[in-house]
C-alpha cells in the first residue's frame, strides 16, 4: 500500500541519516475506503488527496516547532497492507479521511518519492504556519494565510535526490 507520510526537512534529513522512518508507529494518509467514498474512483485523484492531506499534516508540524526552512514535506513509501491501521477518529473528520498508522519502522529503502515545497513557497508556508492556530480558531484572514500554502503544489523528487534537497 503507498502511504504518504508528513515531515519537515529537518525529520527528513533524520530518517535519510538513519535510513528508516519510524521507529515508532507513523502518522500518515493513504487512499482509504472513506477517502473513495468521499472523493471518486479516479486512482490519481485519490493518490493527490491523500497527498494533500498529509502536507496539511506537514504544515502542522512545522507550526509545532517554529523556525528552520518552512517547507512542506512528505514521503511516499510501499508498506504491507498488514502494516497499516486506520487512524482513530481518521473517517469521521473531512480533513481526516485517509488518515493511517503505520507500525514503523519503515526503511527509506521503502520511498517512491519525496514531494517538498519549492523554495518559492516558503513565505507563503510560513505564513500559514503561524497562522493555523488562528485558523483553526476560525479567524477568516488566519484561513486565508492557510490556504494560500495549498496554493503551492509539491515538488516529486526521487529518492537519489534527498541529498540534494537537504544540502
Amino acid at each position: 500500500m503507498r502511504v504518504y507520510v508528513p515531515l519537515t526537512l529537518p525529520g527528513l534529513a533524520e530518517a535519510h541519516g538513519k535510513g528508516e522512518l519510524g521507529p515508532g508507529t507513523l502518522d500518515a494518509y493513504a487512499v482509504t475506503p472513506a477517502l473513495r467514498e468521499w472523493v471518486s474512483d479516479d486512482i490519481e485523484e485519490l493518490e493527490y488527496t491523500a497527498l494533500g492531506h498529509a502536507a496539511q499534516a506537514s504544515l502542522r508540524l512545522l507550526a509545532a516547532r517554529p523556525g528552520g526552512a518552512r517547507r512542506r514535506v512528505v514521503v511516499a513509501v510501499d508498506v504491507p497492507d498488514a502494516a497499516v491501521a486506520a487512524a482513530p477518529g481518521g473517517e469521521q473528520d473531512s480533513a481526516a479521511l485517509g488518515a493511517v498508522r503505520v507500525t514503523g519502522p519503515v526503511p527509506m529503502k521503502k520511498a517512491a518519492a519525496v514531494h517538498v515545497d519549492g523554495v518559492d513557497a516558503e513565505e507563503a508556508v510560513a505564513a500559514a504556519a503561524d497562522a493555523l492556530a488562528a485558523a483553526d480558531g476560525g479567524d477568516e484572514a488566519a484561513l486565508r494565510r492557510v490556504d494560500g500554502a495549498e496554493d503551492h503544489d509539491l515538488m516529486w523528487f526521487g529518492v537519489q535526490e534527498i541529498p540534494g534537497l537537504l544540502g
